[in-house]
């Protein structure tokens, strides 16, 4: 199956809340270093203050990012995934020594059930640093947030 083949049975409803998971290219540790992850921090901004998508909760690990979104009324999933990838990729290969693509084609996403707990997926989203042995408490990890705090 191709990737258009895969975002062609995907809906985007409006208002519509996300839980988006996207790897780097190889799974590449680029975001080790805080610095570019903060240039990916500040793509997830810049699409909620353009009305795109708001965030719910984030964490940046090494080779991944996790995202609870919530959907803009005229904003579409692939489009706004399209938009923060080209983005964040141009972006951080704008500094020296960084070239190529930044992502894996493609995402995963799960779109939330009414019934499904929100605070609990936030909570297991920015606890990824503490499962993954970078820090011993949350709150050490620099490259997190959540609406909630």
């Amino acid at each position: 199956m191709t990737y258009h083949d895969a975002l062609a049975g995907r809906k985007s409803l409006p208002f519509q809340i996300y839980h988006i998971t996207i790897c780097t290219h190889q799974r590449a540790p680029l975001f080790r270093s805080w610095q570019a992850g903060r240039i990916v921090v500040q793509e997830l901004k810049y699409l909620q203050d353009n009305q795109y998508a708001d965030s719910l909760a984030w964490v940046v690990m090494p080779d991944h990012l996790h995202w609870l979104m919530q959907l803009r009324e005229t904003a579409s999933l692939p489009g706004v995934l399209k938009r923060f990838k080209g983005r964040s990729t141009s972006a951080v290969n704008g500094h020296p020594q960084r070239t190529g693509p930044l992502w894996q084609k493609g995402f995963n996403e799960h779109a939330l059930r009414k019934e499904e707990d929100i605070k609990q997926i936030a909570r297991y989203i920015v606890a990824n640093p503490l499962r993954a042995n970078l820090v011993s408490k949350v709150g050490d990890y620099p490259l997190w947030d959540a609406m909630w705090l």
